[in-house]
């Protein structure tokens, strides 16, 4: 960070003395220029949006539920990826512990392959097929096409992360 802050004002002492000694053009007087401050860029809106799920050397994209608990797994992202050892449950869904405990904003839904589901607040499932619960939705993959072959049988390692 120091070094950073070193270079940042060398460039600009030497941006400030290329002026010097130039008849070119004459400088604008101080209140045309406007002020500039110099600050952090900010995170833009779309940073943090997109939920990454990488399967294998497999990545997809999805898009968060408008609810508490998927802000509060967005946050829990944020501090960096979760990778989760998914099992399949019921021929429909693969459910691994999140390692974490969620708020729970539970709503009796009907799944849809895609799906990324809060179970019980401490479990996290992806749906293959469909299932009518009391669940809360966190997420929808994008485009689930070919997900059953992607998770296959058995036991998988998911890793869940921000854009």
């Amino acid at each position: 960070m120091t070094k950073a802050l070193g270079l940042l004002l060398a460039v600009l002492g030497l941006t400030a003395c290329g002026t010097v000694g130039n008849t070119a053009s004459p400088s604008p007087s101080p209140s045309a220029v406007p002020s500039q401050e110099i600050t952090a860029p900010q995170p833009s809106a779309e940073e943090g949006s997109v939920l990454y799920i990488t399967v294998g050397d497999q990545a997809l994209t999805a898009t968060f539920a408008d609810n508490p608990s998927a802000e509060e797994f967005r946050a829990l992202l944020a501090q960096g990826p979760v990778t989760v050892t998914m099992e399949d449950y019921g021929g429909f869904e693969k459910v691994g512990p999140l390692g974490a405990t969620l708020t729970r904003s539970d709503e009796r839904i009907t799944t849809q392959p895609g799906d990324i589901i809060l179970y019980q607040g401490d479990q996290i499932t992806i749906y293959y097929d469909t299932n009518t619960w009391t669940f809360t939705r966190l997420a929808r993959i994008d485009d689930p096409s070919g997900l059953r072959e992607l998770l296959g049988d058995g036991t998988v390692q998911v890793t869940f992360s921000l854009a």
